[in-house]
């Protein structure tokens, strides 16, 4: 991403809440600066800036990336005012600086601004965040859907009922296993527990029912849209599937603002490193950037431990994408088990491997939604 360089006349920073927006305006001929308490409507604000630029010359605004969204940004965008959304974590802040008010926050986006000294985030598009948000409510289903699953599996511990070693839960077999205990009272449990182990079935069901349903929503999606053909390309490596592809083309966006290194950087898969002097120390990853997709790539990289044999879902999604893309993918595919392999035989724990190969496939992801 190119440096931000502040060319405008009047900086304005935006401190800015669901109820109420904190703005200051700060002339740079003159020195004049204007401060105001606004309302949190976009057109308030919207005509409060007009007003400044209509006095003070070409403005440029800039606020902090939060809950509120993006809709600021785009209105701004759309009335030809030029505005920076600032990433909250990468803003300098004076270390003595204890005090912190609604004021003090839009002077330093000011100063800041005005200094070319924010970083600014990415403004997603309308299909892209629309995108975004529905990949995002999977995510969120399928939390719920684990968490009542592990609410149900130990309602039945406490009843000394464990589901047999060897065999795998949550699936049809393990469904009638649940309803068989039902139908025997659980036991000879009491009505209380009957009733709460109802509760907790039932709400599995639902759960489970809207992740499906969300599945099958982001799978019409994923086939029909401008994120189809990078989605395509991505399901070319092992352990991204079609939901895990959409949602990684959907969470980065541009991919081309990255490079191979930078891209596990922004993902937040590199090493933290606290070095002085002669002392160089390298801690876990930051956990920085986006973590949905940093958790997909974690997910997605245990998958290259196994031994690697193309098979037919393999082949089906080759299919779907550029020979170049299949070709790619089948290299990256043989690098990653060999990586893991490699890695296992110097007694390295899983985790740490697992995370260095998601960092490599990081890199192979950007390799695949780059290529034309």
């Amino acid at each position: 991403m190119e440096a931000l360089v502040f060319t405008e006349r009047t900086a304005i920073g935006l401190d800015v809440h669901a109820r109420s927006v904190q703005a200051e305006a700060l002339d740079t001929v003159t020195g004049e600066v204007v401060q105001a308490r606004l309302a949190g409507e976009l057109a308030t604000v919207l005509d409060w800036v007009e007003g400044v630029r209509a006095v003070h010359g070409p403005v440029r605004v800039a606020y902090e990336a939060g809950p509120t969204g993006f809709g600021l940004a785009r209105a701004l965008a759309q009335a030809g005012i030029g505005c920076v959304v600032a990433a909250p974590s990468k803003m300098l802040r004076p270390a003595g600086d204890k005090v912190k008010t609604d004021k003090r926050d839009a002077a330093l986006l000011v100063s800041l601004l005005r200094l070319d000294e924010l970083v600014e985030v990415r403004v997603p598009s309308l299909a892209q965040e629309a995108a975004r948000d529905l990949t995002r409510a999977r995510d969120d289903a399928r939390t719920d859907l684990m968490a009542a699953r592990q609410r149900l599996s130990k309602l039945l511990l406490r009843q000394s009922i464990v589901y047999p070693v060897g065999k795998q839960a949550w699936t049809g077999v393990h469904d009638r296993w649940l309803r068989s205990w039902r139908r025997g009272g659980l036991g000879g449990a009491g009505i209380g527990t009957l009733h709460a182990f109802d509760t907790a079935y039932d709400t599995v069901v639902q759960a489970k029912a809207r992740r499906d349903h969300l599945d099958q929503l982001i799978g019409q999606m994923a086939a029909d849209s401008e994120f189809t053909a990078v989605t395509n390309r991505l399901a070319c490596l092992r352990g991204i599937s079609t939901l895990t592809g959409f949602a990684l083309a959907v969470e980065i966006g541009d991919w081309h603002r990255f490079t191979g290194r930078s891209i596990a950087s922004f993902l937040g898969l590199t090493p933290s490193e606290h070095s002085s002097g002669q002392s160089r120390i390298l801690g876990p990853i930051t956990r920085a950037g986006n973590a949905h997709a940093r958790r997909l790539l974690i997910e997605a990289a245990w998958h290259h431990k196994p031994q690697y044999r193309p098979g037919p879902t393999m082949r089906a999604r080759w299919a779907k994408a550029p020979t170049q893309a299949a070709t790619r993918g089948d290299t990256g595919n043989r690098r990653l088990h060999h990586r893991w392999m490699r890695l296992l035989a110097r007694n390295k724990k899983t985790t740490i491997i697992n995370t260095a190969i998601a960092r490599e496939l990081a890199g192979w992801c950007w390799c695949l939604a780059v290529m034309e």
